[in-house]
């Protein structure tokens, strides 16, 4: 009975599951937006490498999170390392991007990142999986969400 008993509730919640998963469909993301956001995402590396802070005064949320191997910072402390020439970005690359409409006004970013950069005398990890979470606010997107995680075995 007991077995009888979970086997039933094991449909009931996959159905459920199924059903809520066939219910959320964000649709397609319009081709203007999905480029102007691969636009953003990769205008930001080209100010990361010129600490063009300006950019990233429009780019990102006010409540814009970054997260990475020291941990997790905001949109002011983001700003300040871009503009202080502590960080020395020589070459970067980017590729492929992944873009996934996560609802009517969100989308997500992915893609792999290679980047010879040097703070503070370190080593910046690199190659990385880097991830971006835009969000259409007042008619616009901004980046509310930044994350590089390092690949494993290059």
């Amino acid at each position: 009975m007991h077995t009888a008993r979970l086997s039933i509730l094991s449909i009931l919640l996959a159905t459920t599951f199924a059903g809520a998963a066939e219910s959320f469909e964000p649709g397609a993301l319009s081709a203007s937006d999905e480029m102007l956001i691969r636009q953003l995402e990769f205008r930001s590396w080209v100010a990361w490498k010129s600490h063009d802070a300006a950019f990233f005064e429009q780019f990102l949320a006010d409540d814009h999170v970054e997260v990475h191997g020291h941990g997790i910072t905001n949109k002011s402390a983001v700003v300040a390392g871009v503009r202080s020439p502590t960080c020395v970005v020589r070459t970067y690359s980017l590729g492929p991007f992944t873009v996934a409409k996560t609802s009517t006004d969100s989308v997500l970013v992915t893609y792999r990142a290679e980047q010879n950069t040097l703070c503070g005398g370190a080593r910046v990890p690199s190659p990385v999986w880097a991830t971006s979470l835009y969000v259409r606010r007042a008619g616009r997107w901004v980046n509310v969400m930044y994350q590089h995680t390092p690949v494993v075995g290059g």
